[in-house]
């Protein structure tokens, strides 16, 4: 088999994908399910909740629909791919240029262009920072202080993921292009 079959039905192939097959629904879906740091939390936090924090924090900070947008969605290759721990993941080029591929086409499809090198630096900054405050709070250690540049308080709470996939959509939609 050379696909995924997602939760609305899609047969999606990540390493050949049709953006016509990328859907919103699957990536919430998909990510509320996923716990952050390989699962090696103190309790469920989902890919889901952080990446909702990553699109806040982006709003808090004034920045345009475009980031706000692409906070929210810079992990949604996940929901195709899966994840890799980062020690392993930097070591697995080819994995880099199928997510890089993926992440780039998710992009495009739901913001109607390619992001700048400048708008994935802003992204990239808020999902470290965001990690620091996730190590601080559901992490047996502090990664470092980063997360004391976020502009808003980030509270870590363990949630049921159809409360986070409503969540997640509802932040793509009051966000998302208008």
């Amino acid at each position: 088999m050379s696909y995924i079959t997602t939760v609305t039905g899609k047969h999606f192939d990540p390493l050949n994908p049709d953006d016509r097959l990328i859907d919103i629904y699957d990536i919430a879906h998909s990510l509320s399910l996923m716990c952050r740091a390989n699962g090696h939390a103190k309790f469920f936090y989902s890919v889901a909740q952080h990446s909702i924090a990553c699109a806040n924090e982006a709003k808090a900070r004034g920045w345009s629909r475009e980031v706000i947008i692409g906070c929210l969605l810079h992990d949604a290759s996940e929901a195709y791919l899966s994840d890799v721990t980062r020690p392993v993941k930097k070591e697995l080029t080819f994995y880099l240029e199928v997510e890089e591929c993926l992440q780039d086409k998710i992009w495009e499809h739901f913001i109607g262009r390619n992001l700048t090198s400048d708008e994935k630096k802003m992204i990239f900054e808020v999902d470290d920072q965001m990690l620091s405050a996730e190590f601080h709070q559901i992490m047996p250690e502090d990664m470092d202080e980063s997360y004391k540049d976020l502009y808003l308080e980030v509270s870590c709470e363990e949630k049921i993921h159809e409360a986070v996939e409503k969540d997640f959509l509802e932040c793509f939609y009051d966000n998302g292009p208008e």
